[in-house]
């Protein structure tokens, strides 16, 4: 079964109506990675029998009487996250021989409770540091459009399983654009909440701090909002968490359009790729189209978020692994990361985090500004080109680590905002454009985003060896 041929909410219905079951839907999700795995390497661990049990259980609570909104919809968990049962190794060789996981992260439970099952870890890179998808235990995952490119970061192996048609669902993490940035590159809608909508919470804290944002990945929107319903409501451990709303999102959307949106290509902080600008003006021509007023501002932030956004992500590696440098261990890190540790350990003081709380204000004050003449700010999800599976990403034939720039920051201020595909790059790779809302509006983002998934109309699918 290819899961891109069917959504979440028909397979449910389908489960909970007698039409399949969970065990068979879990079964195929198998198959799929048996299959697949081997050339995407999107997932990292898989427990089969403990998967097809957890089917079976969920197909006795179907014949009791339940009735479940996700109901035996396989899925991956995103490796920096914890699955009863599933060794939570964040990508990492100090983690791989962990003990499993004894309890879910709020996430996964609150997933599985609407009856959806568990069926593998997917990758990530170490502690989830870049926008690419490798690591030293298990290697790169390949994008399933190109197995030379890399599914983005750092929630790739769920991206990549995605968009393989491997399962419907996995989950990611998002501390500075990890869940748009695979879903933009792999042809997927994607969101990333207000802060505290999925709550965190648990005993473990966040790997990023302040910035990590955790929610469910689909194929495409009305998918990820069906998700997030299970997803939604407070939670006494995490100190964001916000209340459930009064009613489904589900229920209300409708996909109207807004009226009037903001087109803004760089923010006024980057240069975009030349072949990217093409591919986001031609969705724009179609918004326009249809009737949207687009409003083009190019300046909307006055200082780039990078330079305070690397504080609060150095911090937070000095913070979980600063105190292996000098010891023997030290060598087993990923050498692109230490550099990041020892940037936090040796360069940022207190004071430095503390205007970087400062800048997360300043920098919604600005999008405030903005937001006063329209309701949506769109700009490109990536200001590039995917990385290649040894490379870095390119904007304009340059190769760099900054082929991203418009995501980190709306982890700063913590708005809802999501990417839908729009079109492919010349090369034949898709790409994204990344819709900002104002702050604690996710409905809003999410119902104008299937308004515009219909005008985008993006069709096209990856095809890969025995895909």
């Amino acid at each position: 079964m290819d899961f891109r041929d069917h959504s979440v909410i028909e397979l449910a219905a389908d489960v909970n109506a007698g039409r399949r079951t969970a065990e068979s839907l879990v079964q195929a999700a198998l198959d799929n990675i048996s299959a697949h795995n081997g050339v995407i390497n999107a997932f990292c661990a898989l427990d089969p029998e403990r998967a097809l049990e957890a089917a079976r259980a969920v197909d006795a609570s179907v014949r009791s009487g339940a009735v479940l909104p996700l109901a035996g919809i396989p899925f991956g968990v995103k490796d920096l996250e914890d699955a009863e049962g599933y060794v939570t190794s964040y990508g990492s060789a100090f983690h791989t021989g962990d003990a499993p996981a004894s309890d879910d992260s709020v996430l996964v439970a609150r997933l599985k409770a609407a009856g959806a099952v568990v069926v593998g870890k997917t990758n990530t890179p170490e502690f989830g540091y870049k926008g690419k998808t490798d690591n030293v235990p298990f290697g790169p995952s390949k994008n399933p459009w190109d197995l030379t490119r890399s599914p983005g970061g750092s929630s790739g192996g769920s991206g990549a399983a995605i968009a393989a048609g491997m399962v419907p669902m996995a989950t990611g993490s998002d501390g500075g654009g990890s869940i748009r940035i695979p879903a933009a590159v792999c042809g997927l809608a994607g969101f990333k909440s207000s802060q505290g909508r999925v709550p965190n919470g648990g005993p473990k804290p966040t790997g990023s701090g302040l910035l990590t944002v955790k929610g469910p990945m689909t194929y495409r929107v009305k998918d990820t909002i069906a998700a997030l319903d299970c997803c939604l409501g407070d939670e006494k451990s995490d100190i964001f968490a916000l209340p459930a709303p009064f009613d489904a999102w589900l229920d209300r959307a409708s996909g109207r359009l807004p009226e009037r949106v903001i087109w803004s290509p760089t923010m006024g902080i980057t240069t975009v790729d030349e072949d990217v600008l093409r591919v986001c003006n031609a969705a724009i021509a179609k918004l326009r189209d249809a009737g949207v007023e687009v409003i083009e501002m190019d300046q909307i932030w006055d200082t780039h978020p990078f330079p305070s956004w690397v504080v609060f992500w150095t911090a937070a590696r000095a913070r979980a692994q600063g105190h292996l440098r000098g010891t023997p261990e030290w060598e087993k890190i990923d050498a692109a990361l230490r550099p990041q540790i020892e940037m936090g350990l040796d360069q940022f003081g207190a004071a430095d985090y503390a205007v970087a709380i400062d800048q997360c204000h300043l920098l919604n004050v600005q999008l405030e500004a903005a937001f006063k003449s329209a309701p949506l700010i769109l700009t490109p999800t990536t200001r590039g080109h995917v990385p290649t599976i040894e490379g870095e990403g390119r904007v304009d034939g340059e190769e760099t680590a900054d082929w991203v720039a418009f995501t980190m920051g709306i982890n700063m201020t913590r708005n809802p905002a999501g990417t839908l595909p729009i079109g492919l790059a010349a090369d034949g790779m898709p790409l994204g454009l990344q819709i900002i809302g104002r702050q604690r509006d996710d409905f809003g983002v999410l119902d104008a985003m299937l308004g515009m998934e219909r005008v985008f109309d993006f069709n096209e699918r990856a095809s890969f060896p025995n895909g």
